[in-house]
């Protein structure tokens, strides 16, 4: 299933299903426990009544079993012979033996030794004056044994609880009775409940299914929303739009505000993209066209080619190209390298190979090559070529670089005594393209590339690149970057 809303009602049906048909089947067995230890227990008094009898030696053919239907009633004698059984019980299950044919013991009570009767015998005792007490027997106090069998009552088969009691008559013979409890009505209830159970259950079912559905539906509807505005912004490429935002303040509003923000960042990186493109077609542009403007009036008139302009045009090209593509490189997330490096001394390497720089550079670096950092030698090498470049650029009189550890870190300070930078562009400078035309106009082909390259590296090794006053006149850029570990 592809929807949501599909699955999850179907979800939440299944686990209902089986939490009632569990609980169901839970009620069922208590149901069933309770209703049979009831009916074992309408057995254990039966049984135990008739034991009472049989302890004050009532005959078995005398016993009052009471209604046999109900409470059908076998008693055995220690070697399990059926000695007595109820009125018009036919077929018995479930006690031990299924004889239900009484087969008096010699000693039964109402019976003598000679097998005649015993109330004669005691008369005669009587009329000879002896007086003597016959005794009585006990009923066994112990907790009686339960069954289930079945029970044919006068042609009507059932089943039944059973309790087995033992019972001593005076003579000393263990009798045990089996009295039953019929467990029809456990079974009419249980088979009851069972059926409203099973009745109830799909309509249970149906409804959680429904609800499920509908406040997944509700739940859902601000994800399509976003959705449809989605598909309608792929489809118009206006990254403009934003989709709605609920008012909520669940997972749906979050997922709304971080594609609202996504689009943003979108929008603002095809922006930057857009422009660094046509900003990079304009810079490309002049340069070709001159060389090509000179080129081909050296091939008409080649008295006239002017090679140191057509040099200087192809290098300012090539540079432009490099930058260009160490910005794409930036872009596409290069990770910079992991060589340890001394900063001081890249400091003293980059300057010592300046030698058409029109100021002297005046360097202050600790005599041991200053503090360790890690990142790529030659992104940073170009960082401070960068540097000093801008303010060879600006400057007036003098330029100076430094090195100092500072916070964990190192810090490489240059220094011009330019026009500076007023304080409202401090941070506009750094932006690709960028040129102030008054206070650090170009004046030897810059792109304005220099700076942005720059900040990108400070910003992939961990670093940062700020620029700040110098004094009454000038700037002071500083580079800063961690320590290496």
């Amino acid at each position: 299933m592809r929807s949501v809303r599909a699955r999850a009602a179907l979800g939440a049906t299944v686990v209902v299903a089986l939490a009632l048909v569990a609980a169901g089947l839970a009620a069922l067995l208590v149901l069933r426990a309770n209703l049979t230890d009831q009916a074992g227990l309408q057995a254990e008094v039966a049984a135990r009544e008739t034991a009472g009898q049989l302890a004050l030696d009532v005959p078995y053919d005398q016993l009052e079993t009471g209604d046999e239907e109900d409470h059908p009633v076998q008693v055995t004698d220690e070697d399990g012979r059926v000695v007595a059984v109820s009125k018009d019980l036919e077929a018995i299950s479930g006690t031990g033996t299924d004889r239900v044919t009484p087969r008096p013991s010699p000693a039964a009570p109402g019976k003598g030794d000679d097998g005649g009767d015993r109330d004669n015998d005691d008369d005669d005792d009587d009329d000879d004056g002896a007086g003597a007490d016959p005794g009585r027997g006990e009923v066994s106090t112990d907790e009686p044994d339960f069954s289930n069998g079945t029970a044919t009552v006068d042609g009507d088969r059932a089943d039944y609880r059973f309790a087995s009691v033992e019972a001593t008559d005076s003579a000393g013979l263990t009798l045990t009775v089996h009295a039953g409890a019929p467990l029809a009505a456990e079974q009419r209830a249980v088979a009851s409940v069972r059926a409203a159970m099973l009745a109830a259950l799909p309509v249970v079912l149906l409804v959680v299914a429904g609800v499920t559905w509908l406040v997944t539906r509700r739940a859902l509807r601000p994800v399509e929303d976003i959705r449809r505005e989605m598909a309608a912004i792929t489809a118009s490429e206006d990254l403009g739009r934003r989709v709605p935002e609920p008012a909520s303040r669940d997972e749906v509003a979050r997922l709304a505000r971080t594609t609202n923000e996504t689009l943003t960042a979108l929008e603002s990186s095809v922006d930057r993209q857009r422009r660094f493109v046509a900003d990079a077609s304009h810079e490309l542009r002049s340069p070709i066209a001159s060389l090509r403007t000179q080129l081909e009036v050296g091939a008409a008139h080649p008295e006239l080619l002017d090679v140191e302009g057509a040099v200087a045009d192809t290098v300012r090209l090539q540079v432009l190209a490099a930058d260009l593509l160490l910005l794409a490189r930036l872009d596409a997330g290069e990770r910079p390298g992991n060589a340890r490096l001394e900063l001081g001394a890249l400091v003293r390497e980059e300057v010592s190979q300046r030698t058409g720089d029109r100021i002297a550079v005046a360097v202050s670096v600790p005599g041991s090559g200053g503090p360790e950092v890690t990142g790529s030698r030659g992104q940073l090498a170009r960082v401070i070529g960068n540097l000093l470049d801008n303010a060879q650029r600006h400057a007036v009189s003098s330029v100076a670089v430094a090195v100092r550890a500072e916070g964990g870190g190192a810090v490489v300070s240059v220094t011009d005594d330019g026009a500076g930078v007023p304080e409202a562009e401090r941070t506009r400078i750094f932006e690709r393209f960028v040129r102030l035309d008054d206070a650090r106009a170009r004046d030897d082909g810059g792109a304005g590339l220099g700076l942005a390259i720059a900040r990108d590296v400070a910003t992939r090794h961990g670093g940062r690149l700020t620029v700040t006053g110098a004094g009454e006149r000038g700037a002071r850029f500083e580079l800063w970057l961690p320590g290496s570990r």
